[in-house]
């Protein structure tokens, strides 16, 4: 029986953070769960990602409970003073008004502003001076109802021995209604005592309409994810033996047969059995262009069918589609720290324990300095006031969100946080070349066979020995077989010896197809076509050989001489964009390098046409696959940030090894989903001009964390020696508090304006 504890995660949504140390709570509450690894809250998405330890015994012995541990969760959650939710609450797609959640601030700004009124009356020379009692009728339902949620929360925090913004702003403007109620009921009858009602009210309200207006600009950072949910249809039409009937998404399977009509989004990622039409892809891969679909293409749930009615059939459904991969990506960056995160939870965590030993210090500094306690209590609570952590908890969730969200819109997905802030530092950024910088679809340029032979029988020999090769040569040579009409025989004993070739038995005779340092390797004399292979590289072709292993009498047959046949002359073309995209990460100061397995005339070639300069060691050439990632970690010393973009399988562990892995899709998705996990980021379509993006978009959501960190630590450093000076009373402070909190969620989102 195994033991071995296995990790697994639970998504929560939270409800009732309002600060930094808020989510320091929620984690610690988390954390105390028995079976819990790790918990990491985001303020941004109010949410945790919770990693458990199943079958390892808890602390203090005992097994950890596996079932449940959802309610378990939810339990802590609430016992720490926050209201658990679903996962998605923030993410669900559907329209919510603009307005929703306003009511309490609309009864607020009622109450406060007759409050507010004869004091600006009194600058203008009036005396609208309500009666206390008034004041006091007016200030209590503010202060006690509407500002309620303050000292739910302030209490669960001081239960906990930590603090929040919400035990702030409680015991702030509690102690200015408590001293105006004193000031009131000792006062001389008939005196006008000036009290602080209207301040006390005036903070609750727009302390209130600060959290209102944050929460709206954070419906706005999580649109990208709400859209992507929003591509899945609810129905589809399903053809079956008793014809065409409409079920729900969730009842389709795999193998289902599926009509989509025109206009109609796919429910599933599948093939197209029947029609032919044009797709909008744009949602997934940041392409406009609309994609030609016919029979055999594939289909991705979520993208919207053109003006042609199809069948399907579906291969993946639910979680399996590209759109959950996508999805899930989307979640987890946004859902992630960055490593900059930690410092600010680190600072968070002494933040309003300090502040609250400033604000005692204030108190005492101007009572013991024969200033009236009243004067003194108000600089105290102003600085309880504009002290509130708010901004600091969401400088760097909200950048990250709105980064990622709208990068996903354009086709680039970052996996995490990590990588979004790693991207900004590269400085060598390292391309696999075939199907990256290349269209990755070689043609059979040139078939050579040795003096004597016949062409067309080493075309048939070479074809029918890759006919179940999925290599991108064996394609080009497959493809010039069918076009000439030449009747492939079946191979028998084929192997692939990797890096180098493949070998087996056609016709009788037993073959090997492979590179020329293959050939090298075994010794194949090039004969009189040594020079005609060298011309071919020299002009950037990639060159294999089919050679023959013909069996001395007696001796057995993978003893026997190999002898050439035929020399064959592959070329690729460059993408389109690759030679600007390169240009354009030139002109960033980077270094570049173009890693192939081709020789190195062919690769030279290949690099000269992409504007890559070969003498300056741009050009990494004859490399095996296997050996990517050793060439990646090559190009890492001397602390030299490396990024790797890749596109296939054999990529994954140059990928992973890069300090920043970037997959590329390509259009037929072999070998993406391999090299999509190794990566740090995806682009969504093979075009290399996204590489330049991603950076750009890396560098711009980094400064804008960066920017935001600065005016939350700026409002405080600055807000703070104010308002214990006595140069702000706690309206202002109020209101520059909830003022900090909107320009960082503001700053954060000029990122979605961003357009690759």
């Amino acid at each position: 029986m195994n033991n071995e504890p296995t990790t697994t995660s639970i998504d929560l949504g939270i409800g009732g953070m309002t600060c930094a140390s808020c989510v320091a709570r929620v984690e610690r509450a988390l954390k105390k769960v028995p079976g819990v690894a790790q918990a990491t809250v985001n303020l941004a998405t109010e949410s945790a990602r919770v990693e458990l330890r199943v079958g390892e015994p808890a602390v203090g012995g005992g097994p950890v409970p596996a079932d449940n541990m959802e309610a378990r969760l939810r339990r802590a959650v609430r016992d720490a003073g926050y209201e658990p939710r679903a996962a998605d609450a923030m993410l669900r797609p559907g329209e919510q008004s603009r307005w929703q959640g306003f009511a309490p601030i609309a009864w607020g700004l009622a109450l406060s502003v007759p409050l507010v009124l004869p004091m600006l009356g009194e600058l203008l020379g009036y005396h609208w001076m309500l009666p206390a009692l008034w004041q006091f009728l007016l200030a209590t339902p503010v202060q006690f109802v509407l500002g309620a949620r303050f000292y739910k929360a302030g209490w669960h925090a001081l239960l906990d021995w930590s603090g929040n913004m919400d035990l702030l702003v409680a015991v702030g403007t509690t102690a200015g209604w408590a001293l105006s109620v004193w000031l009131w009921l000792t006062a001389e009858p008939g005196a006008m005592v000036h009290l602080y009602f209207e301040g006390s009210a005036l903070v609750v309200t727009l302390v209130l309409l600060g959290k209102w207006l944050e929460a709206g600009a954070k419906r706005q950072t999580t649109s990208a994810i709400r859209a992507l949910h929003a591509l899945r249809p609810e129905t589809a039409h399903l053809v079956g033996v008793d014809g065409e009937t409409d079920v729900p998404v969730e009842e389709v399977l795999p193998g289902d047969r599926l009509v989509v009509k025109p206009g109609e989004r796919f429910a599933a990622d599948g093939v197209v059995l029947e029609g032919q039409t044009q797709v909008d892809e744009s949602m997934l891969t940041g392409e406009s262009l609309p994609v030609a679909k016919e029979p055999g293409s594939l289909l991705t749930a979520g993208s919207i069918n053109g003006d042609g009615l199809v069948h399907m059939q579906v291969q993946a459904v639910g979680a399996d589609t590209v759109l959950s991969h996508i999805i899930r990506l989307v979640e987890d960056a946004q859902a992630a720290k960055a490593p900059i995160q930690r410092l600010v939870d680190q600072v968070s965590a002494v933040f309003v324990p300090a502040v609250l030993g400033i604000a005692l210090v204030t108190l005492l500094g101007w009572w013991f300095s024969g200033h009236s306690f009243e004067l003194s209590l108000i600089n105290a609570v102003a600085v309880l006031v504009i002290a509130c952590p708010c901004a600091l908890g969401l400088a760097t969730p909200a950048a990250i969100m709105a980064g990622t969200g709208v990068a996903a819109k354009y086709g680039i997905l970052i996996k995490d946080a990590e990588a979004l802030e790693r991207a900004h530092q590269v400085d060598t950024v390292a391309f696999d070349k075939t199907g990256t910088l290349t269209v990755g679809k070689p043609k059979l340029l040139e078939l050579a066979p040795v003096p004597g032979g016949d062409r067309t029988e080493a075309l048939l020999l070479a074809a029918s020995l890759q006919s179940g090769s999925e290599h991108p040569l064996a394609r080009a040579v497959l493809a010039s077989a069918t076009k000439e009409g030449l009747p492939l025989a079946t191979p028998t004993d084929v192997s692939a010896v990797p890096g180098r070739g493949m070998q087996g038995v056609v016709q009788g005779k037993t073959l090997l197809l492979g590179s020329l340092r293959w050939m090298e390797s075994l010794q194949v004399e090039l004969g009189s076509l040594a020079a005609q292979a060298a011309l071919w590289q020299s002009q950037g072709s990639t060159v294999s050989a089919l050679a023959e292993r013909v069996a001395q009498p007696g001796a057995r047959p993978d003893e026997g001489t190999v002898v050439l046949r035929a020399l064959m002359a592959f070329g690729d073309e460059p993408k389109p964009a690759a030679k600007q995209a390169l240009a354009e990460l030139r002109a960033r100061g980077l270094r570049l390098v173009m890693i192939s397995g081709d020789n190195r005339g062919a690769a030279e070639a290949m690099a000269r046409q992409l504007g890559l300069k070969p003498e300056d060691g741009e050009v990494l050439a004859e490399v095996l696959p296997g050996d990517k990632a050793a060439q990646i970690a090559q190009l890492k010393q001397g602390g030299h940030t490396v990024l790797m973009v890749g596109d296939g399988v054999n990529d994954a562990p140059a990928l992973a090894a890069a300090d920043v892995g970037m997959a590329m899709a390509n259009p037929d998705g072999g070998g993406t989903d391999v090299a999509m996990h190794a990566a740090g980021v995806t682009l969504m379509r093979g075009d290399p001009l996204l590489v330049a993006a991603a950076l750009d978009i890396s560098a711009r959501t980094v400064r804008k964390i960066r920017q935001n960190l600065f005016w939350a630590f700026a409002y405080n450093v600055a807000g703070i020696p104010l308002a214990a000076l006595g140069f702000l009373n706690p309206v202002f402070a109020g209101a520059a508090m909830a003022l900090s909190s909107v320009s960082v969620m503001s700053n954060a989102l000029l990122l979605k304006r961003w357009k690759p």
